[in-house]
């Protein structure tokens, strides 16, 4: 059947998708970033005619997510993060919701003598991007894929964020550097765990699979942190759901002197740990 009005495109992509089981809400998604409209919009238009120069690309964007699984955001190239746009591509995660919390858990713990924060293992840059411009710090950041840090700094050009960057594994390149606050989302998904092919196929393997379960990050990380000399007064790592009291663990046992939380997120899941070091 021939789409001639948005509401009838909307109504033959929702069918596909729903026929590949796939989530009808992408149908909505596309049109938006396609057209330049909010939801309540493409309500209120719904009985205008499609763009008929717009029609083939959102057909074939629709046919794309639920044939092969790629994200939205992929199709779009670009994500909403924390109110803010960023690029996302085959180098990087997709941001999730989840870390926004871990941004706020940072935001509610900063102190005014913290000066100096650290994004480690950057991705896109989202993090780091957003706490820039949050709070005024001075924000350093690293990534050990050259094509993340690309395409971080490009999300800083992007939302003129002034970032630092460097390439290297984890807190590696920041030796000579005095850290006050360091976050990370790491990644933390044992390699045999169930993933959708949304997530499994499109996201980088070295940003979502970790070694030992999933914990191969967190140790690499307290390891760096406890050969270093000068210590973060705080340190924010987001999590797997089954991993906080192992990651609590590690901290306890190699580094002395810092009190240990686990909070869940908006699911009522452990998502986030945040160690303070006792002044």
């Amino acid at each position: 059947m021939k789409q001639t009005t948005i509401e009838e495109a909307r109504r033959w992509a929702s069918l596909f998708l729903k026929q590949h089981n796939r989530e009808t809400r992408v149908a909505d998604l596309l049109l938006e970033d396609l057209l330049d409209l909010n939801l309540a919009m493409l309500m209120a238009y719904e009985r205008d005619p499609f763009p008929q120069d717009k029609l083939q690309l959102y057909k074939q964007h629709v046919r794309e997510h639920a044939e092969t699984g790629i994200p939205v955001q992929h199709l779009i190239g670009e994500a909403d993060f924390y109110g803010r746009r960023f690029c996302v591509n085959e180098h990087v995660l997709i941001p999730r919701p989840e870390t926004e919390e871990l941004i706020e858990g940072v935001r509610k713990r900063l102190l005014p003598s913290d000066q100096v924060l650290a994004d480690i293992g950057t991705g896109s840059g989202i993090i780091a991007i957003t706490l820039q411009l949050e709070t005024n710090r001075r924000t350093l950041a690293t990534d050990i894929s050259k094509q993340a840090v690309a395409t971080a700094k490009t999300n800083a050009d992007k939302n003129e964020a002034a970032i630092e960057w460097f390439c290297g594994d984890f807190l590696q390149p920041l030796q000579t550097e005095t850290i006050d606050v360091l976050i990370s989302n790491p990644p933390y998904i044992a390699r045999d765990e169930p993933l959708a092919d949304t997530v499994k196929n499109f996201d980088p393997e070295l940003a979502l699979f970790a070694d030992n379960d999933g914990l191969a990050a967190y140790e690499a990380i307290v390891r760096q942190i406890a050969a270093r000399t000068q210590k973060p007064r705080l340190i924010a790592l987001e999590i797997g759901h089954q991993q906080g009291q192992a990651v609590k663990h590690m901290i306890h046992s190699q580094l002395v002197n810092y009190h240990v939380t686990i909070e869940q997120d908006i699911n009522q899941k452990d998502r986030m740990i945040f160690a303070i070091l006792d002044s």
